[in-house]
């Protein structure tokens, strides 16, 4: 008893460094992101029923993301320019949320794509300026803790909105486009609570232009710890391929439509569960170890997955891809933001965002190509392979990890 005592006041100590404009944020992330996770793991099983091939999938996923990061690093920049955060926040979750009911509008591949931009878009335009919020929020040492908590409370969200999506399949088989109506209640709720956030004053700097390409700009005036720490979180991400493809695997495997969403919100269970602890214990051992830790997870989740169709191996790959998930989303940022002048967050994280997407088109639409090509375990092998080769890197290129 003695023990669980002590467990609970350090989790009571811990959640101190949590403040006001970071439950706020969390909250919006939660109710955004159950908007977005309502939809996201039936829609490459949507996507499929009107015709969309693996292939296609692939190079689409690759696209949004994309633009979502060249977003990133324009915004970020405009919002360091600026000095102010809030509106970047208010107006990207509300074209997130605008886009959920457009969905359900028209079926054509060109509408698909064209509101799936729009969302993304909106990511991009909210993604720096909400990160520097919550890096003003934190210290240097509590910045693993700050990022950790967000990134459960979004995952939360990441639980519920599928849930919701799993019992109207249920009663409503195959509606998909009444799905994508429900899914504009919780976008708004978001957008309405953004509204209740106070931002601290922060100097503009000086008004460098921002474009799109605003991150080359940034790379080449950076530090060369944060080159080489982003080049190794983008080696990775060249070969992490887009989610949807663990779905696709998991469906191919024989498992239904309704079990499928079920393993990804299992997985996002454990993702929201993982987060903040290993936040907390990110800002004790250091982020570098954390990382290295999520990138071994990874390559083992995709061996197994690559490897096996056994239902009991995909339950224990998902289980292990929530800690993966939790070991690493959060904690990059935090890393970044740690080694960055504060007057340039938005701009940095912009930056790494602005790279590692044009990486996810390559990574998705690589994916896409060798799964149709050669087949889903040469896929899942070769992302497997290229995780290890991250891990060389950041062992033996990256001495410091703040």
């Amino acid at each position: 008893m003695e023990g669980l005592g002590e467990a609970i006041l350090q989790y009571v100590n811990c959640m101190k460094h949590i403040s006001r404009t970071v439950w706020i944020l969390s909250i919006v992330s939660l109710f955004t992101d159950m908007a977005s996770e309502m939809l996201y793991p039936i829609m490459p099983i949507y996507l499929q029923s009107i015709g969309f091939s693996i292939l296609i999938i692939g190079f689409l996923e690759g696209i949004i993301e994309a633009v979502a990061g060249l977003g990133k690093s324009y915004f970020g920049k405009l919002s360091d320019n600026s000095g102010k955060r809030l509106p970047f926040v208010q107006l990207g979750y509300s074209l997130s949320a605008l886009s959920k009911p457009m969905m359900s509008f028209f079926v054509f591949p060109a509408w698909v794509f064209f509101v799936r931009t729009i969302d993304r878009i909106g990511k991009g335009v909210r993604s720096g300026a909400r990160d520097a919020l919550l890096s003003a929020e934190a210290t240097p040492g509590t910045k693993g803790r700050v990022f950790g908590f967000h990134r459960s409370m979004d995952t939360l969200g990441a639980v519920i909105g599928p849930l919701f999506a799993l019992l109207f399949l249920y009663l409503y088989p195959k509606d998909y486009k009444t799905l994508f109506l429900f899914a504009f209640i919780p976008g708004i709720i978001a957008v309405v609570a953004s509204f209740y956030l106070k931002e601290k004053p922060v100097a503009p700097t000086q008004k460098q232009k921002a474009s799109i390409f605003s991150f080359v700009q940034y790379w080449k005036n950076s530090s060369a710890h944060y080159r080489k720490l982003v080049f190794g979180l983008l080696l990775f991400a060249f070969f992490n391929s887009s989610d949807v493809f663990l779905l696709l695997k998991a469906k191919d495997a024989g498992i239904s439509d309704v079990n499928v969403i079920g393993l990804y919100i299992f997985y996002n269970l454990v993702y929201a569960i993982a987060a903040y602890p290993l936040g907390v214990i990110a800002d004790k051992i250091g982020f570098k170890k954390m990382l290295l830790f999520g990138f071994c997870i990874f390559a083992i989740v995709y061996f197994i997955i690559g490897f096996s169709s056994n239902i009991y191996f995909l339950v224990f790959a998902f289980l292990l891809y929530g800690i993966y998930a939790a070991a690493t989303e959060g904690i990059s940022k935090a890393w970044i933001t740690n080694i960055t002048d504060k007057k340039n967050t938005a701009t940095a994280i912009g930056t790494f965002s602005g790279f590692q997407s044009i990486t996810a088109l390559f990574a998705s639409s690589i994916g896409g190509f060798i799964w149709y090509k050669f087949g889903a375990s040469y896929m899942f092998a070769f992302s497997a392979i290229g995780a290890l080769c991250s891990v060389g890197y950041l062992s033996f290129c990256i001495k410091k990890s703040d």
